[in-house]
């Protein structure tokens, strides 16, 4: 019971420290920076010392400023760290909870999920952001998506059928509406999407993303954030439907099979 304890803690301070990469990661695809040279701050341009660098509790410590500068930190940098935290820990407890001594694949496996977590957690804040999916990123989670797929052949074309409910859905909104609606960048996260979570689970993340999405819009429009002409960013309602399809897509259809007892 305590080594597990232990093997988890050790997942989520993993999860912090590549959030806190992630951080920079974004940062450096912001201002079309390499990730080459040390860690610096983004006001004042200070490189960072190793005390600045403890995911999160650097950023308590500091009060959310600069150390240098003593400008405000954006807020970003701890949520992301956090989420990552939380993500990573979610993604192991649903996946390898039972295999401490994991096999070889299932090593592999997690990997895998820990890296499409990340990127699906740096597409969320760039679109967020940015009201882009920037392809830097994305392009290269389709291709080790589709390798694991293909590896994995079994699922291959349970796969393919995602893809097709998914981009292709997203493919026809964009067409009809001459990309008002929908972004080019949606139909390409749905490539990802369908390739990660297969059928049916692809419709189970595409349902929540509109539902949360709806959500969202109407509190924006009640609170006069928003109106019905101004743009909301689908990306990161997409990632929310993926991260819950990913995590508890199987539980989600069971249910819902058994509401309706069909």
């Amino acid at each position: 019971m305590i080594f597990n304890y232990l093997i988890y803690s050790f997942v989520f301070l993993l999860g912090l420290c590549i959030g806190s990469f992630l951080n920079c990661f974004i940062y450096r695809l912001e201002e079309n920076k390499t990730m080459a040279g040390r860690s610096f701050c983004p006001q004042c341009k200070h490189t960072l010392s190793w005390l600045d660098l403890f995911p999160v509790f650097s950023f308590i410590f500091l009060g959310g400023k600069c150390r240098y500068c003593h400008k405000k930190i954006s807020i970003q940098y701890l949520l992301a760290e956090l989420a990552t935290g939380g993500i990573f820990l979610a993604v192991f407890f649903a996946v390898g909870k039972n295999t401490v001594f994991m096999s070889v694949f299932s090593f592999i496996n997690i990997l895998f999920l820990f890296y499409i977590a990340s990127v699906l957690i740096i597409i969320f804040i760039y679109d967020l952001k940015h009201y882009i999916i920037p392809d830097k990123v994305l392009f290269p989670a389709i291709i080790i998506c589709l390798i694991y797929d293909l590896i994995n052949w079994q699922n291959i074309l349970n796969d393919f059928w995602a893809v097709l409910a998914g981009a292709g859905f997203f493919l026809a909104i964009f067409l009809f509406s001459k990309g008002k609606w929908m972004g080019f960048g949606d139909v390409k996260l749905a490539v990802l999407m369908g390739l990660l979570l297969g059928f049916p689970n692809i419709l189970v993340a595409l349902f929540l993303a509109f539902f949360f999405g709806a959500i969202i819009g109407i509190i924006l429009m009640a609170f006069d954030k928003k109106g019905l002409k101004s743009e909301i960013p689908f990306g990161p309602f997409l990632i929310i439907g993926t991260f819950t399809a990913l995590l508890y897509g199987n539980q989600i259809i069971q249910w819902y099979l058994n509401f309706f007892q069909i």
